[in-house]
């Protein structure tokens, strides 16, 4: 059992290490967040822009176990691109004067604002613009 577990995590922490090294991110600017819902394992890959510290919903997956999530997550930070379209939203938080610009992918616009708001209360941003960026 104890070889199992071990295997497990070793597994778990090497495709999270290929996740990251795909994105091209740092440790710091991406969280690997872990519930469970409904007998399954959520995983929530979320992004930290260093710039201005906020934190984003990159993409979220379902699996069996945390190992099985976290290739479902490979799966797509591999196919992203090809799949979804992309989305620039601009925003400023609450108290903050500086309007601050996000890109997001996502297969329409209210899972591009979903991203943007993952975590936090809707009143505290200002959402001024989200524009479908052309296709390059």
């Amino acid at each position: 059992m104890t070889d199992t577990l071990s295997e497990m995590h070793v597994e778990a922490a090497r495709i999270q290490q290929e996740i990251k090294d795909y994105l091209g991110l740092r440790t710091s600017d991406l969280v690997f967040e872990y519930s469970t819902v409904d007998g399954k394992v959520k995983l929530d890959l979320i992004t930290i822009n260093p710039r201005h510290n906020q934190a984003f919903l990159f993409h979220n997956e379902s699996g069996a176990d945390k190992v099985d999530a976290l290739r479902k997550m490979l799966a797509y930070v591999q196919n992203y691109k090809e799949k979804e379209q992309s989305y620039t939203i601009q925003w400023v938080a609450k108290g903050d004067g500086e309007l601050h610009t996000s890109y997001f992918r996502a297969g329409n616009i209210l899972s591009a604002l979903q991203k943007l708001y993952y975590g936090r209360d809707m009143n505290t941003l200002t959402v001024f613009s989200v524009v479908l960026n052309p296709i390059s």
